[in-house]
């Protein structure tokens, strides 16, 4: 797509000098615009000379503004990963009492808070969320709008899966999101804070089929070891290549999302590619026509 702007814009705050060739007295016309009887000769009831110095002046300004043409062009080449957020949405994640600071809120609700401000601040990462709870369904497809993602985080709530914890399910359905993407490295987070009760995957085959695709699963347990089933979470993430993590409050959370990045850097941002096209000569060569059209006229009269 061609976008033409310029280079030096605040240049065109010398056009206010243009004023001066109608309203300036004569001694100060002279100091800013020299060799003005050059074009004394021709008047007419428009005053053209005046009009011509105007836009020749203004032409030798828009030159100096530097015009440029460009065409802007994004590396689709992304070195990101793709990585899904399997959220637990059962009765219990309902609670309150998960911060200090925020005692009326719900582990849910802090949980969106600090997973929006985890996503945006990373760079080309293909970002998608499945939630589970009596069954699972994927609620934001692979995407690199992080924006989006965290505005579709806010429809979420308690209990919008159902009341139990299927975790297989959770797991399955994180990876048919993933197969839609085709970054090299793919993971999932996985947060929970109950026990494996309900759906109709198994853990286990869930685990085999993402080691299978070569899919890297963190698990995060809420609250404190006997609030989930930190067992179960080890060997998912031992499995699987990847870390188990226990946070027992928000700010735990909190800084398993700083180690979550260490472990997973997001990587260097895609470049930007820019083709310019310098069109400065345009206005210039307008303005030298114009002198040399009017130093004619004097040459004839």
């Amino acid at each position: 797509m061609n976008n033409l702007e310029f280079e030096y814009p605040y240049i065109f705050l010398l056009l206010f000098l243009i004023i001066c060739i109608y309203k300036c007295p004569a001694t100060i016309k002279k100091i800013i615009f020299p060799h003005t009887e050059l074009f004394e000769r021709f008047t007419s009831i428009i005053n053209r000379e005046k009009l011509l110095y105007s836009l020749i002046f203004a032409l030798l300004v828009s030159a100096l503004a530097s015009p440029i043409s460009y065409d802007a062009k994004i590396s689709q080449n992304r070195n990101g990963r793709d990585l899904v957020f399997a959220i637990d949405t059962s009765g219990s994640m309902g609670e309150s009492g998960f911060s200090t600071a925020q005692k009326n809120s719900s582990k849910f609700t802090l949980v969106k808070e600090i997973i929006t401000s985890f996503i945006n601040k990373r760079y080309d990462d293909n970002v998608g969320v499945t939630v589970f709870g009596s069954f699972a369904f994927a609620s934001v497809p692979l995407t690199y709008d992080m924006h989006s993602v965290g505005f579709l985080l806010q429809f979420l709530d308690v209990g919008i899966a159902g009341e139990n914890t299927a975790i297989g399910d959770g797991i399955t359905n994180a990876l048919k999101i993933l197969q839609h993407g085709h970054a090299k490295h793919k993971v999932i987070i996985l947060i929970t804070d109950g026990y494996q009760n309900s759906g109709s995957t198994s853990v286990k085959d869930a685990v085999m089929q993402a080691k299978k695709e070569h899919v890297k699963i963190y698990t995060i347990g809420l609250g404190d070891t006997k609030s989930f089933d930190a067992k179960l979470l080890q060997k998912i993430s031992q499995e699987t290549g990847g870390v188990m993590f226990q946070a027992e409050n928000a700010d735990a959370l909190e800084q398993v999302y700083e180690k979550l990045n260490e472990l997973e850097p997001s990587p260097i941002r895609s470049q930007h590619f820019l083709h310019k096209h310098m069109l400065f000569l345009f206005p210039l060569s307008f303005a030298m026509l114009l002198l040399l059209y009017l130093l004619s006229k004097r040459g004839r009269v």
